[in-house]
């Protein structure tokens, strides 16, 4: 774990306290880690719930955490309206439900998408709310009010918007990559205007629009003694300068869709190459311009996850592919350690708290392991519905969202 704090950059201060607030997708640390204690080990529908409270609407947006209050995103099945919905910590009580866009005319989602899949990020004072193509807005969390919204940043996501926003420094990092055009925009987060927009520059032949298209959040890193935007595009990762989005180095991969957020570790960073492929690279951090030939040290697609992102501990890598199936690789080499099912078809990403790995299926099924080179089974909780959404995970608390509902789950 050493190596990756060092590695990755958090855009959390540490004033803020990572144990006891969960700031956007993957967490306060970007990378699924939780710096929490007395986190619940057991759980069902009826044991352990501090509460349980119906959503509005449907979304696979995962809970943000923040001064009390949990926010996530909902739509109803048709996508003609989108909202940010508020929630009391303490008593489960919905405080904002602020409808933030109405749509005239939706595009197609995939049954296993929704029109608010994208995660919220979230920081003193205000949430920014992103549902792709159809807006991206800015709230106040103490009021409800609107402080600023953009409808005119677009693609055709395809089935659906997936890539959550990102904040660094002053800036709002969205990134577009639908099967018309690819880019990557960076807002102002004060006021919502563009600060730079770098389209991808991608040599895609003759392939279909449905294979260029992807749905990755980026991170950002410190390479070269620079913080650098790692970002996963359909058939390419690419580091910008995160400041002015000039582009630093790339490397090319056969894959597309992807939406599983990278991870870093040991001078890499490691990458799911989504559908067509469904493989996991290891690419060495650094260097400027193509780097395909230089920078790629290890591939494995022994029935990779297309879906949910990777945990690296330890030296050792942890995903659960898409099939419910747990695998444990060497980082330095790619070589599979072990191999174990732990649940039905996954789409939630894998959270590390208090030493051990809690992973969600579709089904609702919450599997429970320890880390290590041997596999070992801590505990099996189920609640009703199924996730799609990862969790958050503080002090005491896990906020779970099956289809239908919230859940505070606490010892």
């Amino acid at each position: 774990m050493l190596v990756l704090i060092l590695t990755l950059v958090f855009p959390l201060t540490w004033a803020q306290s990572p144990a006891n607030s969960w700031t956007g997708y993957r967490g306060p640390l970007c990378n699924g880690f939780s710096l929490a204690r007395n986190v619940p080990l057991k759980w069902s529908d009826s044991t352990q719930v501090i509460w349980k409270v119906a959503i509005p609407g449907r979304g696979w947006s995962s809970p943000v955490v923040l001064d009390g209050k949990v926010w996530l995103t909902s739509a109803p099945p048709d996508g003609k309206e989108l909202s940010v919905i508020g929630i009391s910590c303490e008593s489960g009580k919905i405080l904002r439900n602020v409808k933030l866009f109405d749509v005239d005319k939706t595009q197609e989602t995939h049954p296993l998408n929704s029109y608010a899949s994208p995660t919220p990020a979230i920081e003193p004072g205000r949430i920014y709310a992103h549902f792709g193509t159809y807006g991206t807005a800015c709230l106040d969390t103490e009021s409800g009010k609107v402080i600023w919204k953009r409808t005119d940043i677009h693609c055709d996501h395809g089935v659906g918007p997936g890539s959550s926003p990102f904040l660094y420094q002053d800036l709002l990092i969205l990134t577009m990559d639908g099967m018309d055009v690819q880019y990557l925009e960076a807002l102002n987060k004060y006021t919502g205007k563009t600060v730079w927009k770098k389209s991808r520059i991608i040599d895609f032949g003759d392939l279909t629009p449905d294979c260029r298209k992807a749905f990755s959040t980026p991170i950002i890193v410190k390479a070269d003694n620079k913080d650098q935007l790692i970002c996963v595009g359909p058939h390419v990762i690419e580091a910008y300068q995160p400041l002015t989005g000039e582009l630093i180095w790339k490397v090319r991969f056969e894959g597309f869709s992807a939406s599983a957020m990278p991870v870093v570790g040991d001078g890499m960073v490691f990458i799911n190459t989504g559908f067509g492929q469904s493989w996991l690279l290891a690419v060495r951090l650094g260097g400027k311009g193509d780097m395909t030939d230089k920078s790629l040290v290890w591939s494995s697609k022994k029935n990779m996850t297309a879906r949910s992102s990777p945990l690296y501990i330890d030296g050792l890598l942890y995903m659960v592919n898409t099939g419910g199936q747990a695998k444990c690789l060497d980082a330095k080499t790619g070589e599979e350690i072990w191999s174990q099912r732990v649940g039905l078809e996954t789409s939630a990403s894998p959270i590390y708290a208090e030493g051990r790995i809690y992973t969600t299926d579709e089904s609702g099924l919450t599997t429970v392991f320890a880390p290590g080179r041997t596999f070992k089974k801590i505990a099996e909780n189920s609640l009703p519905e199924g996730c799609m959404a990862s969790m958050a995970v503080l002090d005491g608390t896990i906020y779970m969202r099956t289809k239908g509902h919230l859940y505070r789950i606490g010892n």
